[in-house]
């Protein structure tokens, strides 16, 4: 009766669907080539050591997503860009490629059972985006813990008489981990609403200045 719900709601999933897992990888080697361009080597070092906590790429992964990424022509080889005796094969993203990528960080999640996956690897990119938009996409995802944690009350006082106590401690487990998350993006979007303050200020220190320069000017004119 429970091993069913506690598997699909309280239990953060370690298999990601092939489907999902393939946008994943592609916005993760698309996000890195933007960077600068890149061997397969390169990608696979730079995906373990960026993403490898909590992901596992394989170059049985790698280089077929790769392949797939040209053909697509979202990636190219870059021209004189082997290195090393046996010449390896250097991409970069194309702009076709800088088109997708923007897409695939702003997506809305059809499948919101792998959402958690799929938001730490577009995080990880976020420094891409304006501001606004950062912004809009972390309520977003404040706004689908919310929920979670609302299904996770109502399971809790619907089961709290009938379940045993590790079921119990599962719930509660999952309760407490969404209201971590939840306090985390609170902190990240208050952050973010701090710099863009701080940078209209800026913008418009800087008019007043201006502004005060040029008067003076034509008063001394």
């Amino acid at each position: 009766m429970y091993r069913t719900d506690i598997c699909g709601r309280y239990i953060e999933r370690t298999p990601i669907e092939e489907g999902t897992a393939n946008d994943m990888l592609e916005l993760a080697i698309l996000g890195l080539l933007k960077q600068q361009p890149m061997h397969g080597y390169q990608l696979s070092r730079e995906l373990g050591g960026s993403l490898g906590g909590f992901w596992r790429v394989s170059y049985g992964s790698l280089y077929p997503t790769l392949r797939r990424l040209e053909r697509e022509g979202l990636v190219a080889r870059v021209p004189g860009g082997a290195t090393g005796g046996r010449r390896k094969t250097v991409y970069g993203i194309t702009e076709q490629g800088e088109v997708a990528f923007l897409e695939l960080l702003q997506e809305t999640p059809a499948d919101t059972s792998s959402e958690d996956a799929r938001f730490r690897v577009r995080l990880a990119f976020f420094r891409y985006l304006p501001p606004e938009t950062r912004i809009r996409l972390l309520e977003r995802r404040r706004g689908f813990l919310a929920d979670r944690l609302d299904a996770i009350d109502d399971s809790l006082r619907s089961q709290r008489e009938a379940a045993d106590d590790y079921t119990l401690a599962v719930m509660e487990h999952g309760r407490t981990a969404t209201e971590s998350d939840i306090e985390w993006l609170d902190g990240l979007i208050t952050n973010e609403r701090a710099k863009t303050e701080r940078r209209e200020l800026e913008r418009g220190g800087a008019r007043t200045h201006r502004t005060a320069v040029l008067s003076r000017k034509e008063h001394t004119s």
